[in-house]
């Protein structure tokens, strides 16, 4: 009861902070029927007085949504649009705040997910500032997860003689970050992207594709979900117990990991299916890639991703993409990879006994997505046979 206060609060107080606004937020019918206790009510006088400045007509940006889960390259095709170049503003997985700070049930935080995106693609933080542990002093943070991934909060304005950014190995490792200068970065560009493992739910994002001023793509990313629990089992710890079962017994049912899954491929297959039967709402808002595809053409994915966004595919990403898919990296964390061989690699040590458990799980959005059903061990592990069909989702 108390999270659903507070989920309420914050909806209520999105509402009334931008009351001076032409634009409404897309937040939960639920404070409709709920009175505020009275201390979030004093709360709330209290930050009316801060209202943000109107951002005024956003229509001129292009904004970018990758929706997708852990260990799907999600992190690759972000750094595709996060080496564009001056114009680009991109944020990585700015939702992980949120999902750390709330434990509301799976409803409530995906609405407050699509709310926060809502402020961030229109270059405000002030909301997300909510969520930032430790709370930011004066707008200036020093935990926000992964800033060093965006090219964009590593350069001026941001950066300045103050709260210099350094930069070793070709990535930014940045100081603390004042998030009124990354907004004011952020309006400064044209494009905005944002990469999230953590929404599910693309249906949720319909207020978002009609509001007229966001301009709002999303590029659903997809891949084999054999693929993903074999990289989760090599970069999670809590998917040790799966390599034990592996050896010694089936997987439970009643598995975290094993929900988790299930719950992935029954999104992904709900998602794609609304996204590919193109609704009014989400026509030409709405494309859906597969990882193996962008390892096997990587350049021509990216243009076509371009394409899609409406955002030029320059030299600079090309630049970077010939750099980053033609080398090997043993760091499961990197994206610097030989993209070909990256693909299949998994299928050497992953054990047939796991990828029948995930096949029974996952078979109709397998299916849906053209990957194969193996039926032994040999053929998982014989990279000369493909498990990908070649498929056109248009």
């Amino acid at each position: 009861e108390q999270c659903l206060y507070k989920f309420i609060f914050i909806n209520f107080l999105i509402r009334v902070v931008y009351k001076g606004l032409q634009w409404q937020p897309p937040f939960s019918p639920l404070y409709n029927n709920t009175s505020l206790p009275k201390e979030q009510r004093n709360l709330l006088e209290m930050m009316i007085s801060s209202q943000p400045a109107n951002r005024g007509n956003n229509s001129s940006y292009t904004n970018i949504l990758i929706m997708t889960s852990t260990r799907t390259g999600s992190s690759f095709v972000g750094n595709i649009f996060n080496h564009h170049g001056e114009t680009m503003f991109y944020l990585f997985e700015p939702l992980w705040h949120v999902s750390k700070s709330r434990k509301a049930n799976r409803t409530l935080l995906e609405e407050l997910y699509r709310n926060v995106l809502w402020t961030l693609f229109r270059c405000d933080f002030s909301l997300l500032e909510l969520f930032i542990d430790p709370p930011p002093k004066k707008h200036v943070t020093s935990s926000l997860y992964h800033r060093d991934s965006s090219r964009a909060l590593c350069e001026t304005p941001v950066c300045t003689r103050i709260n210099v950014c350094l930069i070793e190995e070709g990535d930014p490792h940045c100081g603390p970050l004042n998030l009124t200068l990354a907004s004011e970065s952020c309006l400064s560009r044209k494009h905005h992207v944002i990469k999230t493992v953590r929404l599910q739910q693309l249906d949720l994002l319909q207020p978002l594709i009609e509001d007229p001023d966001l301009q709002l793509k999303i590029i659903q990313l997809v891949r084999d979900p054999r693929a993903i629990v074999a990289s989760r089992m090599v970069a999670f710890s809590t998917y040790n117990k799966w390599k034990y079962w592996a050896q010694h017994g089936k997987v439970p049912e009643d598995d975290e990991g094993m929900k988790g899954i299930r719950e992935y491929c029954s999104h992904l297959q709900f998602n794609a299916k609304l996204g590919l039967s193109r609704p009014t709402w989400l026509k030409s808002h709405y494309m859906l890639v597969r990882y193996e595809d962008i390892t096997q053409q990587p350049l021509k994915k990216a243009e076509e991703m371009y394409n899609f966004t409406g955002i030029p595919f320059n030299s600079q990403v090309r630049e970077w993409i010939l750099n980053n898919t033609q080398k090997s990296d043993n760091n499961i964390y990197s994206s610097q990879r030989n993209s070909s061989e990256q693909a299949d690699k998994w299928r050497k040590k992953f054990p047939f006994k796991l990828a029948q458990v995930v096949q029974q799980v996952c078979e109709p959005a397998m299916k849906l997505f053209g990957y194969k059903l193996v039926s032994n061990q040999e053929t998982l592990a014989n990279l000369s046979i493909s498990l990908t069909e070649e498929k056109v989702f248009n």
